[in-house]
């Protein structure tokens, strides 16, 4: 029988995994479980759910808090401003609304995929993510937790306990392109938020893309190319060399060209909806 640990308190949980670093981490599973498949019944596990310290999402005058338990349903029925919304958008994306009740914000960065709905959204909101381990706590860029393909900068001994969102000013949205409408891994995705100022010309800009590269991206170039435009300008202002970072790849759901003529359609609309009325 393998081991199953549940503790009540953070230390107690790094207590644990001081003990036994190989445990297998789990808040809502719904990632971890189907990865696991037939071994999940032989597999040590460290379940994070008895741990009331990391639930809920709160919003206050220092940002937007989401507990490493906080589902992605949490997220929806919370009062949220408009620079917020793309995260709740992105979330209506996350499977089904069952998959929304039970898998965590925390887990669909966890889980590194390039097609994470979450990271997207939350990349273009400059999320930092806080990380509890043997050496206290400590907070990074969520760009820089999330280092590759399944791959995030844990530590041994470590685990995520909260994202947070600084505050934020203007409109956010998130698109996905998909085969169909609902229950879909993305081909594209963009994420951008926009501040304008009184005129409804463009302050500030942050745009993210999605599922074209090991890591979901930002477009530094042309955010910073888009400060002073109005939306009638967004068609002209967009440029190939805004999108060369990226590097989609040829899979089941579309191919490498594909992507990349999507991806600026999605990134031109997602922009226009932060400039709606």
């Amino acid at each position: 029988m393998p081991a199953f640990h549940r503790p009540r308190s953070v230390p107690e949980a790094l207590a644990v995994l001081e003990g036994a670093p190989g445990l297998r981490i789990v808040a809502g599973g719904t990632d971890v479980y189907p990865m696991l498949g037939a071994s999940a019944a032989r597999t040590p596990l460290l379940d994070l759910t008895g741990i009331d310290a990391l639930r809920g999402v709160t919003l206050t005058g220092a940002g937007l808090r989401i507990g490493a338990l906080a589902s992605w349903t949490d997220v929806q029925r919370t009062d949220l401003p408009p620079a917020y919304v793309a995260l709740q958008q992105a979330g209506r994306e996350v499977g089904s609304p069952q998959i929304q009740n039970a898998g965590t914000v925390a887990g669909n960065i966890c889980n590194a995929s390039p097609a994470a709905d979450g990271t997207v959204a939350l990349m273009a909101l400059d999320a930092t993510v806080e990380v509890a381990g043997p050496g206290g706590t400590r907070r990074m860029l969520l760009a820089e937790f999330v280092t590759g393909v399944r791959r995030v900068a844990l530590r041994p001994g470590e685990f995520v306990v909260a994202v947070h969102v600084p505050p934020v000013a203007g409109r956010s949205a998130f698109l996905k392109l998909g085969a169909r409408r609902y229950l879909v891994i993305s081909i594209a995705m963009v994420a951008a938020r926009v501040e304008c100022a009184a005129d409804g010309s463009i302050v500030r800009a942050a745009v993210a893309v999605g599922a074209c590269s090991p890591v979901a991206q930002r477009l530094p170039a042309l955010e910073a190319r888009l400060a002073g435009l109005t939306r009638a300008e967004l068609a002209s202002a967009l440029r190939p060399e805004d999108f060369a970072p990226l590097a989609p790849i040829s899979d089941v759901r579309a191919d490498d060209a594909y992507r990349r003529a999507a991806v600026p359609v999605l990134v031109r609309r997602c922009l226009e909806r932060c400039l709606e009325d």
